[in-house]
């Protein structure tokens, strides 16, 4: 990580992590993480294990947090935490025959990519890189796009959405509701809940759909 220009931390680090996070080498790794971060280039943004470990200044902050351990040994500890709490998201794949641990933002960007590389969606890069193939839209990006910010509640329940119905199904209710203008997550978890009650047919562009079995 260049130290040459500061980078500013996300507004949900004062909001909602300072206050809670009571362990020093974790404050000190989710900083340096959401940092840098945010001084990566392009669309999809991830620090590898490697990353951490290779920079002096944090594995000096860290060696000093317990001098009963080594500095990795805190490293990982603190990766540990930050990923428990949900402040970074964490996937393991195989690249070049070996294990590699890629960090991201538990925000829209980050989760993104972290389903798409859970997906399998990626191949092998040069240096231990990944490369994400061509993207569909993620859940969480469309919501930013065409509803509003995406809030940590509205972030849990996107997933429980994800969890309880098809893509597709998330995707049309967005849609509808945007068409509707009725731009709030309320809005579209009801439509979702109606079709779960209802029955979804195959024709949902803004008519009633005929009442039948739930799939």
């Amino acid at each position: 990580m260049s130290h040459s220009q500061p980078s500013a931390l996300p507004a949900y680090f004062f909001s909602e992590l300072l206050p809670v996070v009571d362990d020093l080498a974790e404050l000190k790794l989710t900083i340096f993480a959401l940092a840098s971060l945010q001084q990566k280039e392009g669309d999809y943004r991830y620090l590898r294990f490697g990353e951490f470990a290779a920079d002096e200044h944090l594995m000096a902050g860290l060696a000093a947090v317990d001098a009963s351990i080594s500095a990795r040994e805190t490293l990982k500890r603190a990766l540990q935490k930050a990923t428990k709490r949900g402040t970074l998201l964490v996937t393991a794949v195989k690249v070049e025959g070996e294990m590699e641990r890629y960090y991201t933002a538990a925000d829209a960007s980050g989760r993104a990519l972290h389903q798409r590389i859970q997906a399998g969606e990626w191949r092998p890069a040069a240096a231990g890189e990944i490369e994400l193939l061509p993207a569909r839209p993620s859940i969480y990006g469309l919501y930013e796009e065409n509803i509003g910010v995406l809030t940590p509640m509205i972030a849990e329940s996107i997933k429980e959405a994800q969890a309880a119905y098809p893509q597709e199904w998330i995707e049309e209710a967005m849609r509808l509701s945007v068409e509707g203008n009725k731009r709030n997550w309320r809005y579209v978890r009801a439509i979702l809940e109606r079709w779960q009650q209802e029955g979804r047919g195959s024709e949902t562009r803004g008519r009633r759909v005929r009442r039948r079995k739930p799939y």
